[in-house]
């Protein structure tokens, strides 16, 4: 071979990049651009050859693989070299290719380590020894070195396993989702082989050898861009973000986390041993977030939006031009709390603030919409068609609000308001905001679920979700699961009877009602105090209800002809009560009968509270006749009292009629304690107990029953558990059977109340058994009862105190209890106990702590007793133990500060 001999020496060049174990890329000095490059090839050695793959441009082109000890003379050159500065020097150029041949020196100078006599040392290429000078000296040294190393049996001249010293290259990934679960988002080791542009590189994982491509996750840098005639122009920065990432990367020691899957290329972040490269191409201004793949970024998006808004406050680079859009939120309004009020289909709220209401929206999210709207049409006006329900027609909309509904409602959330949405096409202006509940995005739950999607913006629109990427990255999960929107089945789909107005369906409907005692609802509207348009889960109808038992003012109305009609006094304070009370909860009804019109008529009630009683006793609604039937009359006839007396809402201007009352003596107290067991005390201070004189029956029946169930074990599933039923219930803290009543069925679980001992458990219908009929002879033997002469308190840490101290005086013991007056229908009799030992009153002893009030009763015959308690609550109120600690809260000026008396 002729060459042009020269000797030019290149100063502070530094290694690049090392093609195999005898070539190497130099990087010179920069000169106000990228800095220029030479490849340069070490002389009079060869090195293994590396594998090369397939180019699918060129026919027949078919990968290699690599030779022996190919790969650690290239890993042994990149450990040593890349990024160190070096001296070489050219000993000669081959004509035509260029390609310059030499000696390379670590270091500034010849001083340095000479890198051809190390590999020679460690057996890593072979010396090319025609081409030797036998009159030079250096020369003839390398053929030392290397008969050295073949005796020393070093790298490629090992006398065995040379073999072994080749990769198994992966070129193509078959399955890439796959590969990507596989890694679980772990940090893989691995070299960078080629930077492509600032954002995409191609790498080698370790030690699988697995040959991927890797766009960086949640971001893009400038590319070249192919005009119409099909040539490429780089964007402006596009070399400059190369030559960043190149710089940093090039055959680095990295870590990659796989984390998604763009067509066959991976997404992911790279780690560099400094920190993050994707966020160090944000801060310097070569590149920008990219909401695409932004969702599957496992290592901190915050940091990346953060760096990205840094640039674009100094301007750096592609943000030179940069303006940030104005935001429309004032400071002040940017973050306040509320309760809970109502869920407006998937995506908005209604909140409670301190003294209104406010109607919000999760920001960058959209509800559940129509499958095909391109056909929809609009109502007739003469309203032939059938009415619009998008809260059942749309596939989704009724789970959305369903999840939101159970999650929110009546709870207090906080709001961080992100931007305001003008209005547009007639819409009103939108309030979009962040809400959380217990440290929750509300959003990113829903979205999770697949019950909602992530709005996508431009690329520079900052109005948007303060939480965006973790919106975007629970849409991916979901993506992933195929929940929700996402899923490949059928949408669900809610056939409702709505039977509101409709006489006839009405009246089908209303035996079945009457027959099913109280149904669970749902609250979906309320028109007035009174007024109530409910949808019954177990039979899927809508139905218009009416409050029974009371006289209510209705709200300002217009009626469909368009005849309006203004608020009755106090109607619209009753619709609010009602709304705040009732709206979108879970109530239980209990259906009368119907009126001409075909709307249910009927009792409510809210968590255990009846709504007409409610709206009685804030002074909303006055007894109606049609209540004295009814269990509740009494209680409603004393609050009804009350409000009069307290003048409230509708009874402000009430002149009370004076009647001439003929008082009648009452009968002498009847005193006849019995000796009872406390079985169970309750969180509305009731106990239950058990007769002493029936505790042998009692115990010699529950050994029959224990016996009969060994004998005879109920088969799983056997054993369908109805609402109100009497049967065997296993209780769970010591494993043995009771008799039990079953109060409410839900799905596989059930609550029952243990007749005998008055506790109630939440269990599995697989722990419930049928109760043969000689076992329900004997009558429950757990009666309730309520303390006599006392009140309960309104403050439930109050109260919670009072039942802590009744549970640890009288639960299990043996007492004496005496009958002092009937509580009515629904209502425990109340009663006087003892300590059978003792015979110190219980109430006493509670009222002195403080820990109860004395009610004051009118009857002659509890006159003693009352006066006694009286005593107590003085010595309780001079001592300001518990309810009296700041002094006497029934003053005046109790109201205020939230006292009730």
């Amino acid at each position: 071979m002729s060459a042009q001999t020269s000797q030019v020496v290149i100063q502070r060049a530094v290694v690049k990049q090392v093609l195999s174990g005898d070539t190497v890329v130099l990087r010179g000095q920069p000169k106000g651009g990228p800095p220029p490059e030479r490849t340069v090839c070490l002389s009079n050695i060869t090195a293994p050859k590396m594998a090369r793959r397939a180019n699918p441009n060129v026919e027949n082109s078919t990968e290699t693989k690599d030779e022996p000890f190919a790969w650690e003379a290239r890993e042994f050159l990149r450990k040593k070299l890349v990024g160190k500065e070096v001296t070489f020097t050219v000993e000669y150029k081959v004509p035509g290719s260029g390609r310059e041949y030499g000696v390379l020196y670590v270091g500034k100078d010849t001083s340095g380590e000479n890198v051809t006599e190390t590999l020679i040392t460690e057996g890593l290429v072979d010396v090319r020894q025609s081409g030797l000078r036998k009159d030079d000296p250096a020369q003839q040294r390398l053929i030392q070195l290397e008969d050295t190393a073949k005796a020393a049996g070093k790298g490629k001249h090992a006398a065995e396993g040379v073999s072994e010293h080749v990769r198994n290259i992966k070129w193509v990934i078959d399955n890439p989702r796959h590969f990507v679960d596989s890694h679980h988002s772990k940090p893989i080791d691995a070299v960078i082989e080629h930077v492509r542009d600032g954002c995409t590189v191609r790498a080698f994982l370790l030690p699988s050898f697995d040959y991927v491509t890797v766009m960086l996750s949640g971001i893009k840098c400038p590319m070249n861009k192919t005009d119409a005639e099909g040539k490429q122009t780089p964007e402006p920065f596009m070399e400059e973000a190369k030559f960043f990432t190149e710089s940093r990367l090039l055959q680095k020691d990295i870590k990659i986390i796989l984390e998604g899957v763009s067509n066959q290329n991976f997404l992911g972040t790279v780690l560099h041993p400094n920190g993050n490269i994707t966020e160090f191409l944000l801060k310097e201004g070569f590149a920008r977030c990219v909401d695409w793949s932004m969702g599957v970024v496992t290592q901190g998006t915050d940091k990346l939006r953060a760096a990205e808004k840094l640039a674009k406050e100094k301007r750096l680079r592609i943000w030179k031009d940069y303006k940030p859009s104005e935001s429309s939120v004032n400071i002040k309004d940017k973050s306040f709390s509320g309760k809970v009020v109502e869920v407006v289909n998937g995506d908005a709220l209604v909140l409670k603030l301190e003294s209104s209401f406010k109607k919000i929206f999760l920001a960058s999210i959209r509800p559940p919409r129509p499958v095909d709207t391109s056909d929809a049409a609009p109502a007739p006006k003469d309203g032939s068609s059938k009415r619009s329900r998008p809260l059942y027609d749309i596939p989704y909309m009724f789970e959305a609000r369903e999840f939101l509904r159970k999650k929110l409602i009546g709870k207090k959330v906080s709001v961080e308001v992100d931007y305001i949405q003008p209005p547009n096409q007639g819409f009103p202006e939108k309030t979009c905001c962040t809400v959380t509940t217990g440290g929750v995005n509300v959003a990113e739950a829903l979205v999770s679920k697949g019950l909602a999607t992530v709005i996508r913006y431009k690329q520079d629109d900052d109005q948007r979700s303060s939480h965006y990427d973790e919106l975007l990255a629970a849409e991916s999960r979901a993506i992933k699961k195929g929940v929700g929107l996402h899923s490949k089945k059928e949408p669900p789909i809610h056939r409702v009877a709505d039977v509101s107005g409709d006489v006839a369906k009405s009246k089908q409907f209303l035996p079945f009602l009457q027959r099913a005692g109280k149904s669970e609802a749902i609250v979906e509207f309320i028109a007035s105090g009174s007024r109530l348009r409910l949808y019954l889960p177990r039979e899927t109808c809508l139905i218009t209800f009416l409050i029974s038992g009371i006289n209510c003012p209705r709200g300002a109305r217009t009626l469909p002809s368009g005849q309006s009609f203004p608020a009755e006094p106090c109607g619209e304070e009753a619709l609010m009560f009602t709304k705040e009370m009732c709206l979108q909860r879970e109530v239980e009804v209990e259906v009368e009968a119907i009126d001409k019109g075909g709307n249910f008529i009927g009792w409510l009630f809210v968590e255990g509270v009846n709504l007409s009683v409610a709206l009685v006793e804030a002074g909303l609604a006055g007894v109606h006749f049609t209540a004295e039937k009814s269990p509740f009359y009494k209680s409603m006839v004393d609050k009804e009292a009350k409000a009069k007396e307290a003048k409230l809402k509708i009874w402000a201007n009430y002149v009370e009629e004076k009647e001439v009352k003929v008082e009648e003596e009452p009968a002498e107290r009847k005193v006849n304690y019995n000796k009872v067991v406390v079985t169970e005390v309750t969180d509305n201070l009731t106990f239950y107990v058990q007769k002493v004189e029936n505790g042998s029956t009692l115990e010699k029946l529950m050994d029959e029953l224990r016996q009969d169930m060994e004998a005879n074990p109920p088969l799983p599933g056997a054993y369908t558990a109805r609402k109100g039923e009497t049967c065997a219930a296993k209780f769970s803290q010591d494993n043995q059977w009771y008799r039990a009543k079953v109060e409410k069925v839900e799905g596989g679980e059930a609550l029952v109340f243990f007749i005998d001992y008055g506790n109630r458990e939440r269990t599995s219908v697989s722990q419930l058994a049928a109760l043969s009929s000689n076992f329900k002879t004997l009558t429950p033997q757990a009666t309730e009862y309520s303390l006599a002469c006392v009140s309960v308190p309104s403050d439930e840490d109050a109260k919670q105190d009072a039942v802590d101290a009744l549970f640890n005086d009288i639960l299990n013991r043996t007492m004496l209890l005496n009958i002092e007056y009937r509580g009515g229908s629904g209502v425990p009799d109340f009663a006087s106990i003892k300590h059978a030992e003792s015979e110190d009153d219980v109430v006493t002893s509670l009222v002195t702590e403080g820990f109860l009030t004395v009610d004051p009763r009118k009857e002659k015959r509890l006159a003693k007793m009352v006066s006694e308690y009286s005593k107590a609550q003085e010595e309780a109120k001079r001592q300001r133990k518990n309810l009296w600690r700041y002094g006497d809260f029934r003053e005046d000026d109790a109201r205020e500060f939230g006292y009730a008396r």
